[in-house]
């Protein structure tokens, strides 16, 4: 964006002529906008193109979309998956030398209680003749040598060995960790560009018809959400279904009948977690989105705290934020509840099949049907082998909450954008600014029409005054011209050339926009007037402050331009702000100019100052002033009026009132009795003279 559009397009607040009221569209409730739902359109374009662009309405879809986010980085991908697995292969090889070196021990014990004179053969062949068969099988399957006690030297270079695998399986799983965080902050930060894109071509109505709250807490609180769960779960889900499957295969190279005993938890399990996980994720959903709308909520309520207090609605606004904080406690709860279900119901399985094969385990080592190690090893993987599908069901409940967090921003991802630039011509650096409306048609809705055949011509220089009652049509027809909305029929022209053959961007660098509310960023008033071209020299901006009256107050303050505006723009006067705001359009140098009733909020000592600035700005320049004091436009080139977005007069000043119209019924409006009197008489003396 350049830096002359960024002033013009500067966030504008709907105006109560035609926009909708507080966001809502015309047609719609308070309470339908809060409940509202909406159909996203195509994706287009970015890190989404490969993905799938439909919106998901199902946990697996929306996973596997989350997922497809990994593609760019595949290769690091791989490399973790590859670090995962030789950790796990370690650590699940570990357990089996272990049981190794526990048979060196037991073999040890035993063979030390035995006599040196004899072999492992003979005593086998005694112990079966005494009938002593259980212990004969036992002691057959042992690694004994009558006589001699434990082999210390090979148990030491067991223990070694697994104390290394170890020692390599973690430096593995945190090299992993580092590297999945780096591929995931990547990931993460494209994704805040993605959106951040999208906010910059999305149309205004798809603003003036959801909440803000809910918007900032898609692009903000969601991707957050998204960023831990692929950090955390993604790596977690990895390493336990590696281990779970190493484990399982190491178990039967053990013993195939224990490992049998072992795996009847997993279906069970499987059923527990697939039953509990589906509720819980509708529940997640639930609970990110009463999250937009307690964040809307909160939003609006500091955004408009004086106007709570003024009219005395703190309880009625405590009460709707109790009400969606309550809605948020039981979305929340609920959510928590039912998946952490997951984690003891799964336990207690677990625990039943680890009875089951201490019990059957036991009684085989006693027949001599596997060894001591081999028992103590199995019993080592039935452990572990439970921890991995534990932790899984425990990174359920974040998968969960973050793949209901991903859907919400694919829906503000695959949102319907403005249309596509189809720019064919450009303008010069300077234009006359000689703007044509021809049968301009447009409608925020197709069943309540607002501009019908609507045509004029603003010439080069002249100031256009446009007037008429509220939801006229006073401000759309700015919008228009700035293509914040789309015509539906007919075209506007621009020094000959139709501005839907020139880019938003060359568009709006030709136009500067001073409106009602002052909007200044958080930074210095300097900065703020810099913002309107950051190409300007100190010569330029000082020029601009000087004419319209900016430097007069800024030379009072302690620091000077150097003032820091506060969040809110509290520490500067509302006369003050417009005045920054005058002077930052002033040093862009448009050539087209719109002011949006800026006298508006203005003391009268103040509205002379903003009037001359506003004048100093309007030189030479064609204008489109939006006005509600029509006693501040008696000097317009040309005043508009409308009424139901048609212009039912158009004339000077003076000339309307003698035809005492629509304009005339309006003026009248705003004076009573004698003070009406008195200024026609001087309206009509300043027309003869």
């Amino acid at each position: 964006m350049s830096t002359n559009e960024k002033v013009q397009a500067a966030p504008q607040k709907a105006s109560p002529d035609t926009a909708p009221q507080n966001g809502l569209p015309d047609t719609a409730s308070e309470d339908d906008f809060y409940e509202e739902e909406f159909t996203p359109g195509e994706a287009d374009g970015g890190m989404f193109g490969a993905v799938a662009s439909k919106k998901a309405q199902h946990f697996w879809p929306s996973a596997k979309r989350l997922l497809g986010l990994l593609k760019p980085e595949r290769t690091g991908i791989l490399a973790v998956f590859a670090m995962v697995a030789v950790a796990v292969v370690l650590n699940v090889i570990a357990p089996r030398i272990l049981g190794q070196a526990m048979d060196v021990i037991f073999g040890g014990v035993v063979g030390k209680q035995l006599p040196a004179d004899g072999n492992k053969e003979q005593f086998v062949a005694g112990l079966r003749a005494q009938g002593q068969n259980n212990f004969a099988d036992m002691l057959d399957r042992m690694n004994v040598i009558p006589g001699v006690g434990i082999d210390f030297a090979r148990l030491a270079f067991l223990i070694s060995v697994v104390l290394l695998m170890y020692f390599v399986a973690n430096i593995f799983l945190w090299l992993q960790g580092y590297v999945l965080n780096v591929l995931v902050m990547r990931v993460v930060r494209r994704l805040r560009d993605d959106t951040e894109k999208k906010l910059n071509r999305l149309p205004l109505n798809y603003f003036d018809t959801r909440q803000r709250g809910d918007t900032l807490s898609r692009v903000t609180n969601d991707v957050d959400n998204i960023q831990q769960a692929l950090q955390q779960a993604f790596a977690q889900l990895v390493n336990s279904a590696l281990t779970v499957l190493g484990i399982v295969i190491m178990m039967f190279i053990v013993s195939w009948q224990l490992a049998l005993i072992a795996l009847v938890a997993l279906p069970l399990s499987a059923v527990a977690a697939a039953i509990i996980g589906t509720r819980s994720q509708k529940l997640f959903a639930s609970q990110w989105k009463n999250t937009g709308d307690l964040n809307g909520q909160i939003e609006e309520s500091f955004s408009g705290h004086d106007l709570v207090r003024i009219f005395g609605r703190d309880a009625d606004m405590l009460a709707r934020f109790d009400e969606r904080n309550e809605a948020l406690y039981r979305a929340s709860f609920g959510a928590q509840f039912v998946s952490g279900m997951i984690m003891p119901i799964m336990q207690f399985v677990s625990y039943l099949s680890y009875v089951g094969i201490a019990v059957v385990g036991g009684l085989r080592v006693a027949s001599g049907g596997m060894s001591l190690g081999d028992a103590t090893a199995f019993i080592q993987y039935s452990r572990e082998f439970t921890q991995p599908l534990g932790q899984m069901a425990g990174m359920a409940n974040m998968l969960q909450s973050g793949v209901a967090s991903a859907e919400r921003v694919f829906e503000f991802l695959d949102a319907e954008e403005q249309d596509p630039e189809t720019a064919t011509e450009h303008l010069p650096a300077k234009t006359d600014g000689h703007v044509e409306f021809r049968h301009v048609t447009f409608s925020y809705t197709p069943e309540k029409p607002l501009i019908e055949d609507l045509s004029f011509t603003a010439q080069p220089g002249h100031t256009v005054a446009i007037v008429g009652p509220t939801g006229a049509g006073k401000t759309t027809l700015v919008n228009l011209v700035m293509r914040f909305y789309e015509l539906q029929g007919g075209s506007i022209t621009l020094d000959g050339v139709d501005i839907t053959r020139l880019s938003r961007a060359e568009l709006r660098s030709k136009v500067g926009m001073v409106l009602q509310d002052a909007w200044l960023f958080g930074g210095t008033i300097y900065e703020n007037i810099r913002y309107g071209n950051l190409d300007a020299t100190e010569e330029q901006l000082m020029a601009a402050a000087k004419a319209t009256f900016v430097d007069r107050f800024v030379r009072a303050l302690p620091d000077g331009y150097n003032t820091v505006i506060d969040e809110e723009g509290n520490n500067v006067s509302a006369g003050e702000k417009q005045l920054i705001t005058i002077a930052r359009a002033f040093v862009a140098n448009p050539s087209l100019l719109i002011l949006d009733e800026a006298t508006s909020s203005v003391d009268t000592r103040t509205e002379v100052l903003v009037q001359k600035a506003m004048a100093a700005l309007r030189t030479e320049r064609t204008s489109f002033v939006i006005a509600h004091r029509l006693s501040t436009i008696r000097d317009a080139d040309t005043i508009l009026v409308m009424e139901a977005g048609r212009i039912v007069e158009q004339g000077r000043h003076a000339e309307l009132l003698e035809l005492r119209g629509a304009y005339y019924r309006l003026y009248m409006s705003q004076f009573a009795g004698e003070d009406a009197d008195q200024v026609l008489t001087e309206d009509a003396t300043t027309v003869h003279s």
